[in-house]
């Protein structure tokens, strides 16, 4: 894990005020000193998310998630600390030079253990080289002109960085080579396939689409045959920055419109999103030929609570969203479908029917419940046999009982699904809810192994009794009143603090006071890359300020530790000289013997 100079990070925090960044995530409204929104970390529905402007830290009094705007970003992004800070960073323009711990300032030479950064590097001389070939004169010039008919503006091609990959085997390789970027990167990275002396390259003859990160860093691509041979479309392969199933096409320029709207609009194709844009609908991202996953549905969690599946109504299409509302239904996120007529996909209906049409479609999309029982009606027509029936009434109880354990079912909502249920296939309401609870039970089962139920941390062991209490009134009191360090520095040390949790802080607590006096919440939490750590700062932080009265708190609290150590001590001492004893009568006993 790199580690980043204090100076850098403090930088970084002043460039970022965090009611700008967190409002950009998040609508916020001032209430006195603070600024107050729903928690984006939790189920919230009465605003407890305070953003504390002078102190420049975020608290949630609900579901406990704080800290500096360093650790929002982790949480909000899923992100780790030094992605954060890169994040914020390129945000405010700063150069950011972790320490590594190699000295050589050329990618290391290793795929099994590749450095992130180095294949972040890799792929972006790779974007370059792309763009370079799609915009040679002569290298460039037919696939220009099918980029032309496909009426992607060149403003689109040069933001997407949409590039070109030539037609021989092993053209990037040659390239990378003479730039001395080593082949076992290359591999990593996924640019190149085989072993030894026969690498070749992975994208041969292909319209190549740039695959970001959120934070805007290149971790993939995505290749569209030019020639017909091979499979129409292939991605990067799984690497140490990219995982098709945990990542989507656009969301590093989508994400700040599906927090304003909060609605994403998720499509199929690299084309249907990019058109998307070009045409002003900006909070439109694509999955990457893989089926709408729980990877994805989590991290659109992040951005929006209302997501819009569109896909192309013709029947592959419409099997296609079946299946993601599937996977869909079992977030904590508000789902519904839409589908272009005329057998068309995104692109081409924007190109025909323009901007606003397409926007009426997202808006008319189709509630989850309500496709899915059109879904069920329709097979129930159309299926002659009873085998054929119950497959249809199976799949839209276990939709419903994946919603139900979920939590996105409301009480009405059930029992208005159950009352239909039992009209359509003449059953007591009784039986129907019995059978919705069994699938509910199985499906939360499931859940639990996916993780899609709960993804949160387990909370901190704060300990209890006499010294548990002591070691946190101590920190309480510095977090809140950091110039009393001076009174205690020489008296207590970490080593003293013996809950794990409440020793990891003293451990951030004590090196940054030591080396600053004055250091401020934020400047404390940035010492700590864990956000489950900051949360429980933020708290101790409050909690201290709340009961205020620092010095007699602080003097109370240490002589209560140093009672709990002579405790400690004279029963070790009580103890050795137990053992002393029976030790002389054993050497007593054993002279008579």
């Amino acid at each position: 894990m790199p580690t980043f100079d204090t100076g850098l990070i403090s930088r970084i925090q002043q460039a970022n005020d965090i009611v700008d960044v967190i409002g950009e995530h998040l609508a916020l409204k001032r209430k006195g000193r603070e600024m107050l929104g729903l928690c984006p970390f939790h189920e919230d529905h009465r605003p407890s998310f305070n953003v504390n402007p002078t102190k420049q830290i975020f608290k949630c009094f609900a579901c406990g998630a704080g800290g500096d705007v360093i650790k929002f970003i982790q949480m909000r992004e899923n992100l780790t600390f030094p992605q954060a800070l890169q994040r914020l960073a390129d945000r405010a323009g700063i150069k950011v030079e972790p320490f590594r711990p190699h000295t050589s300032h050329e990618p290391r030479d290793t795929s099994d253990d590749a450095d992130p950064n180095d294949i972040a590097r890799a792929n972006a001389w790779a974007a370059k080289y792309f763009a370079a070939n799609l915009t040679h004169p002569e290298k460039g010039k037919d696939v220009r002109k099918y980029v032309a008919e496909r009426q992607l503006s060149d403003d689109s091609v040069k933001s997407w960085q949409i590039g070109l990959a030539l037609g021989a085997d092993n053209d990037l390789l040659t390239a990378a080579r003479q730039k001395k970027i080593p082949d076992k990167l290359l591999l990593a990275a996924g640019l190149v396939v085989g072993a030894g002396s026969s690498l070749s390259d992975k994208f041969v003859n292909r319209l190549m689409f740039t695959i970001a990160d959120a934070t805007g860093k290149i971790i993939a691509f995505g290749g569209r045959t030019l020639s017909g041979e091979g499979a129409k479309y292939i991605n990067s392969p799984t690497t140490a920055l990219f995982d098709k199933s945990n990542s989507l096409f656009g969301l590093d320029r989508a994400r700040h419109q599906m927090v304003s709207s909060d609605t994403a609009v998720v499509v199929e194709g690299y084309t249907d999103c990019i058109m998307a844009h070009q045409f002003g609908v900006s909070n439109v991202v694509a999955t990457l030929g893989t089926s709408f996953t729980i990877g994805h549905a989590r991290i659109l969690r992040r951005y929006a609570k209302k997501v819009v599946l569109l896909f192309d109504s013709d029947t592959a299409g419409l099997e296609a969203a079946n299946r993601a509302l599937g996977v869909a239904l079992g977030s904590h996120i508000d789902i519904a479908i839409a589908s272009v007529p005329q057998g068309k996909d995104p692109c081409d209906f924007l190109l025909a029917q323009g901007k606003e049409l397409f926007a009426k479609i997202i808006d008319n999309a189709t509630d989850v419940f309500t496709f899915k029982w059109a879904r069920l009606n329709a097979n129930l027509g159309s299926q002659p046999t009873l085998a054929g029936k119950k497959q249809a009434v199976d799949e839209y109880l276990d939709a419903i009982a994946t919603a139900i354990t979920a939590g996105n079912v409301s009480a009405i909502e059930r029992g208005l699904i159950v009352n239909n249920l039992s009209r359509v296939m003449s059953l007591d309401a009784k039986e129907i809810n019995s059978e919705l609870i069994r699938r509910s039970g199985r499906a939360r089962t499931a859940s639990s192994y996916t993780g899609a139920a709960d993804d949160s941390h387990t909370p901190l062991d704060l300990g209890e009794g006499l010294s548990a209490n002591a070691q946190r009134e101590i920190l309480e009191v510095l977090l809140a009143h950091p110039s009393l360090f001076d009174d205690i520095k020489d008296k207590i040390s970490p080593q003293n603090f013996d809950v794990p949790a409440l020793e990891r802080v003293a451990q951030a607590v004590f090196q940054t006071l030591s080396q600053k006096t004055r250091a401020s919440i934020q400047t404390i939490c940035s010492a700590v890359e864990d956000p489950q750590l900051a949360g429980l700062m933020t708290t101790l932080e409050h909690e201290g300020a709340e009961k205020g009265n620092f010095t007699k708190r602080l003097a109370d609290a240490l002589t209560a530790l140093e009672h709990v150590e002579q405790q400690k001590n004279k029963i070790a001492g009580n103890k050795h000289d137990l053992i002393c004893d029976v030790a002389k009568q054993d050497r007593r006993n054993m002279g008579m013997i």
